[in-house]
């Protein structure tokens, strides 16, 4: 079985989370031959007696995906660097479009964005309303508003002038820059609900997916295919589910598995996820040696 190709999450929250953790980790991915690293994006995590953490969403809050995938980008070479996903309307899509073609031109046309709209269910992506409430948006902006603000930003990314008007955003008449490295930017939208997935594979460059239950991953994976998704499909793994204990060979078997798996159900791509890990940078660069001399 040819395996896909391979990434592995960087440290966007907790205690490990630093300067430091994403080079150590970044470059050791290099080092070893992978692929590619992401981040997620968070930008709140409510507090009081009505908030149940029942996703099981890390307690502390996540610094900026953006910033942390340009520090990784400035001290690699090689790797591509991917938002897992990145909530995108809680932007404006100007500003948007701008920060994510300037760390395209800074990587040299390293960057791919997962893009998602906030999420609709307690599952991944999750949907947290109070991040709408801080972000200034109503959740009614997602998905006619979600459509939109991507079109919007693609015509942020096209040749001057640039001029929007829609429902929700307008770009008056104007030079908007940077424009992306290459002819675009990878837009891979995270879905969940069939009706998104098909979204996705109308208007998005790929899909990308959380494999927490893989026969429903697989069934998702084919309601992109069958809806004439021909992009790239790129699918996160959990080598160890979080709170068990972590072992070299446990981690190194779970990680294996999960990328034969994700091969077999039609991933392209695959992001080992080791921020749920509960280890420091040095232990997660022990634990990702372990897993490319097995690969090898």
């Amino acid at each position: 079985m040819n395996l896909p190709r391979i990434g592995v999450t960087l440290q966007s929250f907790g205690p490990h989370v630093g300067p430091e953790a994403v080079v150590t980790v970044a470059q050791a991915v290099e080092r070893l031959g992978f692929d590619a690293v992401s981040v997620s994006d968070r930008l709140l995590i409510p507090v009081g007696p009505h908030w149940t953490n029942d996703a099981g969403l890390p307690e502390t809050p996540s610094w900026d995906a953006l910033e942390l995938l340009t520090w990784a980008a400035a001290h690699t070479r090689r790797i591509r660097v991917l938002t897992s996903i990145l909530n995108s309307i809680f932007h404006s899509p100007a500003m948007l479009a701008q920060r994510l073609a300037t760390l395209d031109q800074l990587s040299r046309g390293r960057l791919d964005v997962g893009l998602g709209q906030g999420g609709g269910t307690r599952l991944p992506p999750y949907y947290i309303p109070e991040e709408f409430v801080a972000a200034g948006v109503s959740t009614e902006r997602r998905g006619a508003g979600f459509v939109e603000h991507v079109a919007a930003m693609r015509a942020c990314w096209g040749s001057d002038p640039v001029e929007f008007e829609g429902r929700h955003y307008r770009i008056p008449a104007a030079k908007v820059g940077p424009k992306p490295w290459g002819e675009r930017i990878p837009l891979y939208f995270g879905a969940i609900t069939r009706p998104t997935i098909e979204r996705a594979a109308r208007i998005g460059d790929g899909f990308t997916v959380v494999a927490v239950d893989w026969e429903t991953t697989a069934e998702q994976i084919r309601w992109y295919r069958g809806a004439g998704g021909s992009g790239k499909v790129v699918v996160s793994v959990f080598p160890v589910m979080p709170g068990a204990e972590v072992t070299a060979a446990g981690f190194v078997e779970g990680a294996v598995r999960g990328l034969e798996r994700a091969a077999a159900i039609g991933a392209d791509e695959v992001h080992v996820v080791t921020t749920l890990l509960g280890v420091d940078p040095e232990r997660q660069v022990e634990l990702l040696e372990g897993l490319a001399a097995k690969l090898r």
